[in-house]
Parts: structure tokens; C-alpha cells; sequence
């Protein structure tokens, strides 16, 4: 599934709810396989309508065997390349990609030749969550 949503913050509560019907579609209801994906996607989508100078971001996620994908790309426009940061406990903001991190068997950035940016992660799927039986 691909959607590209304008850069606003209004805009995570949409592609939250995008992707549970998608989960849904997908026929996974295991709460912690959705809470994790709906974790990451809402870090990868706020830091993309944080940090982009763009005005739209483009979402794209999919499902493998044993993983769910999600990659988050934008028009780029920071100086700075995501990376995880570890904020004092003090700070209230830092911690996004650090809980991907955490959240994922893997994750990556790749900056573009046209200065866009693109965040992805793979989640591991739960046990039990079966793929769903083709025709």
C-alpha cells in the first residue's frame, strides 16, 4: 500500500488509520504486531513532517513473510541525517528513532540524489500471525 499525505501534523491520525485497515485487510489482530507498527509509522511520519522543508510525504508499507515494511520518504531539506539520538530524561523530544530502533529487527535512511530522504523499518510479525491463504 502507497499513500502520500501533506507534511502536517494533522496528518498522522490519518496514515494511523490507513494502515489499521490495511492491518485489518492483511487479517492481523495481534495487539502488540499493531502497536508496534502503528509506533513506528507515527515516529517515521512526524519526523518526516518535522524535519522536511516538503510539502507532502509518501508512505509505503508492505508484508513479507516473517516481517511487516514500512518506508517513509520525503523531499529532504534538512542539513542533518536522521540518526537515534539518547536525550537526557530531561528533554521531552529525541527519542523517535531510538524507539524505532528498539521497536524493529532492522531500520536504515538513505539520503537521495535529490536531497529527499527515506526512512524504513522492518517489524518482525508475532507468532501466531498467519499470512493470509491465496485463491
Amino acid at each position: 500500500m502507497v499513500f502520500r499525505l501533506p507534511a502536517l501534523r494533522r496528518a498522522v491520525p490519518v496514515c494511523r488509520s490507513l494502515v489499521r485497515a490495511w492491518l485489518d485487510g492483511q487479517h492481523i489482530h495481534d495487539d502488540d504486531t499493531r502497536y508496534l507498527m502503528l509506533l513506528v509509522l507515527s515516529e517515521l511520519c512526524t519526523n518526516a513532517i518535522q524535519y522536511s522543508a516538503g510539502t507532502r510525504f509518501t508512505c509505503r508499507i508492505w508484508r513479507s513473510k516473517d516481517l511487516l515494511h514500512i518506508e517513509v520518504h520525503d523531499r529532504g531539506g534538512s542539513a542533518s541525517v536522521p540518526r537515534v539520538r539518547h536525550p537526557g530524561g530531561e528533554q521531552e523530544h529525541g527519542r523517535g528513532l531510538e524507539l524505532v530502533a528498539l521497536s524493529s529487527a532492522c531500520w536504515g535512511r538513505s539520503i537521495e540524489a535529490d536531497s529527499g530522504c527515506t526512512v524504513w523499518a522492518a517489524l518482525p510479525l508475532a507468532a501466531g500471525v498467519h499470512r493470509p491463504m491465496t485463491p
